[in-house]
């Protein structure tokens, strides 16, 4: 396919409906790795730049957006989190705290940390989320594990807020479309950060390939459908236009990128020529979730207890993040990861949108 062919909207729902040049999406990272400067960046460049909003008031986020509009006058996209009526597993109990804090303990002596006391809900109200995003009026707002209700799906489209769902299934596209969601992403096990199932749990057995789900999906639904999941270079995005997906969206390689809100050391793994151990796990947040494989990982997969619930397990995870980041060590550092880290070598968005759609760039990191 001739790189041109990229800028013909003539029979690309997306293109058309959201008016941009490339039919390339940036995932929207969670936990503060999204930024309005990569965001921005990748509308310029004719994308779709985004922002995972889950960790922001509803203040916070009509902040955002009107920080995104003073960097781009080009569409982007806001993310939320669906609420979920039940988590995995058991639910929490003060003693099951008490435990897991226990196998916790070591790490935090490591790290030169009090214990927690207990777990805590950090969350913001999903409400009150939900009203700054109808009244930032992004062009795109996307969701994950599960899907908004009606009358919020019916609020988006009085104010022309186009609406994007994540499957990781075909009978999840089939129930994004039945509710009338507008757009649906393919997400394919190679994706990095959490697993958006809402219908079943994404236990390994039930994973599908990206390259397995995007054909599926696209006989099963007639709304336009995004790839996601491995795809990180110009290869991937004509493979996966071929197989029928009307846009891509990219995240690792994105996150390595120099205007996300990632670490130094984060971007630095992402960058690691010949890659690094990428694994599923929930000892993050209590969902399943591809990260960089490391000491917690590896421990956690082997405790009798691997996780507290959503979000109560967050709340017990990010001060050893953080702290394990501060001092340039990955041993305890929360790294969301999909399997294609090391295959872009671009230090800045615009020059990875011009790989993606095979345009001509000066070269890796320039």
């Amino acid at each position: 396919m001739p790189r041109e062919d990229f800028r013909d909207t003539s029979d690309n729902q997306v293109l058309q409906t959201l008016g941009l040049t490339y039919p390339i999406l940036q995932g929207p990272f969670g936990s503060g790795h999204s930024s309005a400067e990569l965001a921005a960046a990748v509308s310029n460049a004719g994308g779709l730049g985004a922002y995972g909003a889950q960790h922001l008031s509803g203040e916070e986020i009509l902040q955002l957006a009107a920080d995104i509009r003073g960097r781009t006058d080009r569409p982007f996209n806001l993310n939320l989190w669906v609420p979920r009526a039940k988590e995995w597993g058991e639910p929490s109990s003060e003693a099951r705290e008490q435990a897991y804090l226990q196998q916790l303990a070591p790490f935090y002596r490591e790290s030169s940390l009090p214990l927690p006391t207990q777990a805590e809900n950090t969350l913001h109200s999903y409400r009150e989320q939900i009203e700054a995003v109808l009244d930032a009026r992004p062009a795109v707002f996307s969701f994950v594990f599960g899907i908004p209700e009606a009358e919020i799906l019916k609020r988006c489209a009085e104010r022309g807020i186009k609406t994007l769902g994540a499957a990781t299934t075909v009978a999840e596209a089939v129930a994004l479309e039945r509710a009338g969601v507008d757009m649906v992403i393919a997400s394919g096990l190679e994706a990095g950060g959490h697993r958006p199932a809402f219908l079943t749990e994404p236990e390994p057995r039930s994973l599908l390939t990206t390259f397995a789900l995007l054909p599926q999906v696209r006989d099963a639904v007639s709304i336009p459908v995004i790839a996601a999941g491995g795809i990180a270079d110009n290869r991937g995005v004509r493979a996966a236009l071929a197989l029928g997906a009307d846009a891509v969206q990219v995240g690792t390689a994105f996150l390595a990128c120099e205007e996300s809100g990632a670490s130094g050391l984060h971007k630095q793994l992402l960058r690691k020529k010949d890659g690094v151990d990428t694994v599923m796990t929930r000892v993050v947040s209590g969902r399943m979730a591809r990260y960089i494989r490391n000491r917690l990982t590896e421990a956690s997969a082997g405790w009798a207890d691997p996780a507290l619930p959503y979000p109560l397990q967050m709340s017990v995870m990010r001060p050893l993040s953080r702290a394990s980041i501060a001092s340039n060590n990955p041993d305890f550092a929360t790294l969301a990861a999909g399997q294609v880290t090391g295959l872009s070598q671009h230090i800045h968005a615009a020059e990875l949108m011009a790989a993606l759609v095979g345009e001509p760039v000066a070269g890796p990191g320039t």
